[in-house]
């Protein structure tokens, strides 16, 4: 039986009362599944205690890797500060003394982590969580989400991504009363290529914008641009060359002049010039959808440079799940995006 770790490397929200239910419900989704559930040992210790100890969030993924027990890591959901766990891991070269050809999944915050394992040669998977998706409050996971998330349990990695037929607005409500209530739906218009060819190829690489701004901008986190160029997190220009780049937006609904902000450091660091193409995630609820595809396509001052929009991935739901290191082809005509 196929074990899966679950690591709380963000927020400690697993841990709290209040989420109790999902997680049970969660633990019981995976179990029924025929897999095994192994929470990491501070994965449950609540939001101001990982708060607190982010030396306790690097120890149980450096756990993760070497217990022997574990076939996948799965985040427990994201957050925003993870990036302080870089000197717990990157010190003595802990992370890379530790790492084992394990499936890593998570998004959001957690796009720092994919980062990290970027930077030492690992090949991770990136879309979901274990409290925003295995713990969907419905009767079911979202059918879309778990079909993704079963072929990656099942066979170690994602064959081809294709558009939801639906996508759903975010809930307002986590409560026990919830159980069972699903969520609102709306057809969905499949990929949209924005400009360019609508076939391209290359290992993909990125996640949240919100994020990604933060790896810049000392907005958030004064500490977060001085510890990513320390630690050499974000790669240079040269490593970007024939790579896609993805982007997805946060719960946060970044306004579009922020946005643009975001987009404007990735253009100064060399990214929009030196990747083959951008695949950008449908943001939650479409809030500024048309705002930042026509900010991106300004930025980036290319029209040939292809960018296919609208992807259920990242904090929008469905979620489907995109490997990272790994050879893809986009189709935009054929609607799938293809791995070797």
């Amino acid at each position: 039986m196929k074990t899966i770790g679950i690591v709380s490397l963000s927020s400690g929200t697993i841990g709290e009362d209040f989420a109790a239910h999902e997680v049970e419900l969660g633990v019981r989704r995976l179990e029924s599944w025929g897999y095994g559930v192994k929470f990491l040992p501070n994965a449950r210790k609540g939001i101001e205690y990982l708060k607190a100890h982010p030396e306790k969030r690097a120890e149980d993924l450096l756990r993760a890797f070497r217990d022997p027990e574990i076939d996948v890591i799965l985040c427990a959901i994201g957050g925003d500060d993870t990036y302080r766990l870089l000197p717990y891991l990157f010190e003595e070269n802990r992370l890379e003394k530790a790492l084992t050809r394990k499936r890593f999944l998570g998004f959001s915050d957690t796009t720092v982590n994919h980062f990290m394992l970027h930077k030492l040669g690992l090949p991770t998977f990136y879309g979901q969580s274990f409290l925003a998706d295995v713990c969907e409050l419905d009767k079911t996971m979202l059918p879309y989400s778990e079909g993704y998330l079963r072929q990656l349990l099942e066979t170690g990695t994602i064959s081809r991504v294709v558009p939801s037929d639906v996508w759903y607005e975010e809930r307002t409500q986590w409560g026990e009363d919830q159980l069972g209530v699903p969520r609102k739906a709306h057809p969905n218009q499949g990929f949209r290529l924005l400009q360019g060819r609508a076939c391209f190829e290359g290992e993909i690489l990125g996640g949240c914008i919100d994020t990604i701004y933060d790896f810049f901008d000392g907005e958030r986190y004064a500490d977060m641009p001085l510890l990513t160029e320390k630690y050499g997190l974000f790669p240079k220009a040269e490593d970007w060359k024939g790579r896609i780049l993805l982007l997805e937006s946060s719960e946060e609904k970044m306004p579009p002049e922020k946005y643009r902000r975001a987009l404007q450091h990735l253009k100064k660091a060399g990214v929009l010039d030196a990747v083959s193409g951008i695949l950008v995630g449908k943001p939650m609820d479409e809030v500024f959808q048309q705002e930042y595809h026509r900010i991106l396509t300004e930025v980036v001052e290319d029209p040939e440079k292809p960018i296919l929009a609208n992807l259920n991935i990242g904090h929008a739901t469905p979620r489907c799940i995109l490997p990272f290191g790994i050879p893809a082809r986009v189709n935009g005509e054929k609607q799938e995006i293809r791995f070797d």
